[in-house]
Parts: C-alpha cells; structure tokens; sequence
C-alpha cells in the first residue's frame, strides 16, 4: 500500500463530504516542499555508510511547519509525506499557528552506536539546514527520536548559522530549553481526550477493558493515566509480541521491568523485587482482534486494514499511531458500530507542547508543568468539542468530523489569497 495515496484518497473523500472547494482540496494533494539527502556518516570502524534522509514541508498556509523526525528502518518518502499531510489537519484542528511537516531517516537506529547516532543525527541536520528555521519548519522528536538527538540537531543547527535558535527544533532536553511535560505530552493528550469520549459515552471506568499496542512512550504514559483512573489493561505489546491477562497488569510493573530486562514481562513489582504473573503469550495481531471495550493502536500505521478490519471486536478504537487505520478499513469499522477517535486529535498532545516549547523559546520565558499541563487540557478540550459539535450536528463519524473542521479552517486560510469564484466574480 502507499500510504501518502492512502491519505490523499481519504482526505478527497473527507473533504468532498465537508464541503470544501475543490481547489483547496487540490492544493492539499500535493506537498508544498519534499528534500531528499544522503547523509554520509564516518562510522566507528572507520568506514562511511551512506543513509538516506527526508523531510516534507507539507502546507504552510496556517504558519511554519512542523513534525518530527524519525529513525526507522521502514522510513520512505512516501510514509514521511503521509505524516506530513496528517500533521497539517492535527494542527489545524488544534487550532494552533502551525501547517504540517515531517522527517526522517531509513536506519536502524538501534544498529548503531551512541556516537554513531550522532554523526548520522549532525548529518541530517547539514542536510536540511536550509529546509528548517523557527519560521520555516520546526522539527520534533518521533519514532526512535529523542531529547538527546533533538539537542545534537539543534545544536548542528546553531554552529552552522553561527547564532543561539532555541526555537528552532522542540522536544530539546530542558537545560538546552526544552519544555517541562514535553515527554509525556502525546500520552497525556491521548489520556486526555479518551476522558472525554468516556464521558460522552457514560463510561465507568472499573469496568473497561484496554487493550494496547505498543508499549513506547505515548503507548506508556496513556496506559499510566488510564490505569490510575481504574481502567483494566488487560493487554500490552511491543515490537517482539504481545502479554494478555483478563485480570489486568500493573502498568508500572510492566514499564520498569522493560526498562531493566529490555522484554516485556507480566510482572508486578514492589520496590526492588518483581514477581511474574500469570499471563497469556499473543502476537500483535491476536491484541488487536481480542474482545475489549477500548482498543489502542499506538504502534505504527495500517495496522487494522481491509484484511482484519471485521475481525475488531472493541466498540471503541484510540489511535494514539500516526494513520492506524488504513482508509479502507473506515467504511468497516462503521458499519460494524465501531467508533474511532482519529489520530488527528488524539495524539496531538505531542505537537501542542511542542508549540508551548516554541513559545516558551521566542518568549524567553519558562512555564511550570502545572501550567503546560493545564494549557494543554484547554487546548485539546476545546478541539474535541469543535469535532463533537460536528459529529452531533451533521451525523458524521468523528474521522469525518474532525477533518471538517480542520479543513474549513484551512480552507478559510487559502481562499483568504483567493480563489477561481473570487477572481471571476469579485466574491469569496
């Protein structure tokens, strides 16, 4: 599958259906800018592997872009230009100052030494360091991306300009100013906006059943947030397979004991001691199909395709992954019953504190966790209700939804330079 047709295909259908000008839509089916590179980096053995780089600036009609930069060895300009596209709806249904961009690598990062990686992320950098600027393209962290490797592109970027540019890439350790809640803003954002679907849908929280895949960071920190408020997890994954107990885990059990052992164990520990627990092996595959109220895909995309979409079982669908749900799998999943809250808002939590880190750079000015924390629950409450106000008063899923009202505000934004009804008649 191309994922980037993919993602052309359903934002023509979405829009058609909201009502958007046909020539918005077409400048939407293309990227505004795409760069490819080799990046030559000298490894430790003295020899120079060359790997090849990407970064997408999508649409810019509503401010600078911006998107992470990830490290994966299933990395295509296709997939980066998708992520791309999908970024630039999730900024505009946040309503934050920002169009959509996205990045990466084709490596297997984990192949690499620690100084390795950061030749490979100085390299990126030299690359793009004319694609990218505080006002042109601002990168983030994303898959096998972290702090650290912001900080060295950062860092690349300044030496090479010859001046301090905080602002120029988010997602930075905190003493190169980076923002407080940074790491654990897309799971918080997912936690967030899962609470207000249950409230909607008068959930009690004892009784639901999570299902989740992936076990990173987002997959991490929604999975704490919703077992602290008494939801089950009653199955987790990573890439090796995936653990299943209708009893529920522990999910900080879980969590340290795969930071310490590198697997993912059923265990629940007290202190220093951990003790396994009865649990049943499953692949990634088999969680996704289990019989759960609340199913998260926070993995990679086009899990749930055509080819197992009848097999969900879980009434309710989270995706904290960027495009779980291939297109195909939409009209599916609808008439099964089952509701999907979209990527686009539901891991958002990510690119609006990155937005508060920007902010926080130009400003100068450090806020306090409290303070993102709180902005950030404003920020994806009032983009939730904006798609709930859709969805109830035009009788769309929440997909549908959401995109409307990403689009219309998009829309707004390009037809403000105008378009083929205003130059022919004078209106628009």
């Amino acid at each position: 599958m191309d994922v980037f047709k993919d993602a052309v295909s359903r934002l023509n259908r979405l829009g058609m259906e909201a009502g958007i000008d046909l020539e918005v839509l077409q400048t939407l089916n293309y990227p505004e800018q795409t760069v490819t590179a080799a990046l030559p980096v000298r490894m430790d053995n003295g020899r120079t592997e060359i790997f090849v780089g990407h970064r997408c600036r999508f649409n810019s009609a509503l401010g600078p872009t911006k998107g992470g930069i990830r490290y994966h060895p299933g990395v295509t300009v296709e997939e980066v230009q998708a992520l791309a596209l999908w970024m630039t709806i999730k900024c505009s249904l946040a309503n934050i100052p920002y169009g959509g961009g996205k990045g990466g690598v084709t490596v297997d990062p984990k192949s690499l030494s620690p100084m390795e990686l950061e030749r490979l992320s100085r390299s990126y950098m030299r690359a793009m360091v004319d694609v990218v600027g505080p006002c042109r393209d601002i990168p983030a962290p994303d898959v096998y991306t972290n702090a650290r490797i912001m900080g060295w592109m950062a860092d690349e970027y300044e030496r090479i300009k010859r001046q301090k540019e905080p602002g120029v890439i988010t997602g930075k350790p905190i003493e190169l100013g980076g923002s407080l809640g940074r790491d654990e803003a897309t799971g918080r954002g997912a936690y967030l906006v899962t609470r207000q679907l249950a409230q909607k849908l008068n959930w009690n929280p004892g009784d639901i059943r999570v299902a989740l895949q992936g076990f990173g960071n987002a997959g991490y920190h929604v999975a704490r947030l919703l077992h602290a408020d008494g939801y089950r997890i009653v199955a987790v994954s990573d890439s090796q397979g995936a653990i299943y107990s209708e009893k529920g885990f522990d999910v900080e059990s879980l969590y340290k004991y795969k930071q310490e052992q590198r697997k993912l164990e059923a265990v629940y520990c007290e202190g220093s001691v951990c003790s396994l627990q009865e649990h049943q092996r499953i692949s990634n595959e088999e969680l996704l199909e289990l019989d759960v109220d609340l199913l998260i895909p926070a993995a990679l995309e086009g899990v749930i395709n055509e080819s197992n979409a009848s097999r969900i079982k879980a009434p309710v669908i989270v995706e904290v992954a960027n495009g779980p749900i291939d297109s195909g799998a939409d009209a599916l999943l609808e008439q099964q019953g089952i509701q999907v809250l979209p990527d686009v808002l539901a891991n958002a939590g990510g690119v609006v504190v990155s937005y508060f880190e920007w902010v926080q750079n130009r400003q100068g000015w450090a806020w306090g966790l409290e303070q993102v924390r709180e902005r950030l629950q404003e920020t994806l409450a009032e983009a939730f209700d904006n798609m709930w106000q859709v969805h109830k008063d035009e009788g769309v899923p929440l997909r549908n939804a959401a995109y409307a009202v990403a689009l219309r505000r998009i829309s707004k934004a390009i037809s403000s330079h105008g378009t083929q009804e205003y130059f022919q008649n004078g209106e628009g």
